[in-house]
């Protein structure tokens, strides 16, 4: 059995030299089987409408989990994204745990050795940015610690993610990578603290907005700008010509 907080606290001891997302979604996914009583993972990003991109799979087992939710257009990932809340499932031979997915969970049993999956949101704030999809072939549920520790697992994941999609010194550490020039010139640069001035007054402004710190304001555009695949100056640049409102929904 895992010590409780083991997987979050690899995660946190991660160093912030992470190339991309997908290199991320890597080592979260990989902490994930080595330090849960689990055989696969995945992480599935949802952004603006219908879109979803996976970032990472385990295996073969996992990407094929994640492909038949996809195209059936249901499944515990799927539920986990659109609720906001953990979907467990200990034993996908019971018709009562998935009778709201009769054609995935027959798929699932029919096509894999699955047993037991669990999809945990990647949240924050009423924001679902994706989910980590688990799952073991064995039946049964995780126990309380390792349940905990997953929990912060995929809190930790999600504003690992957020940061690293956001973060304004991305691109100068990209450019002093080797090899990393003639990515430069056709990746869109996001400058947010060499535009202060704008970035700031949108900070502000959803301050007045929803009435939350300048922290949780600054967060909810980093959030928007991930969900949208935007840039945050661009974000920013929309909440000051008033093009775009935050709302306490939204």
């Amino acid at each position: 059995m895992a010590d409780p907080g083991r997987v979050t606290r690899v995660l946190q001891a991660l160093s912030t030299d992470i190339p991309d997302d997908r290199a991320l979604a890597e080592r979260i996914c990989l902490a994930c089987t080595d330090g849960l009583d689990i055989d696969g993972a995945a992480i599935s990003l949802m952004t603006a409408s219908t879109m979803r991109e996976t970032l990472f799979a385990s295996d073969a087992t996992a990407s094929l989990l994640d492909e038949l939710q996809f195209t059936l257009g249901e499944g515990p990932c799927i539920e986990a994204a659109t609720s906001g809340r953990p979907v467990l499932v200990p034993d996908v031979d019971d018709v009562v745990e998935t009778s709201r997915w009769p054609v995935y969970s027959n798929a699932v049993v029919e096509q894999t050795d699955v047993r037991a999956i669990f999809a945990l949101p990647l949240q924050w704030g009423t924001i679902n940015l994706g989910v980590l999809d688990m799952y073991r072939r064995a039946p049964g549920s995780l126990s309380r610690v390792q349940l905990g520790d997953a929990m912060s697992v995929a809190d930790t994941a999600a504003l690992m993610l957020l940061d690293l999609r956001t973060d304004p010194d991305q691109d100068r550490r990209d450019g002093n990578r080797p090899g990393a020039g003639a990515r430069a010139e056709n990746k869109p640069r996001d400058r947010s603290w060499g535009n202060r001035t704008e970035v700031h007054q949108a900070t502000g402004m959803v301050v007045a907005q929803l009435g939350i710190s300048a922290s949780d304001a600054f967060a909810r555009l980093r959030a928007h700008a991930f969900t949208e695949q935007r840039l945050l100056t661009h974000v920013a640049r929309d909440v000051v010509g008033r093009h775009l409102h935050f709302t306490k929904e939204t």
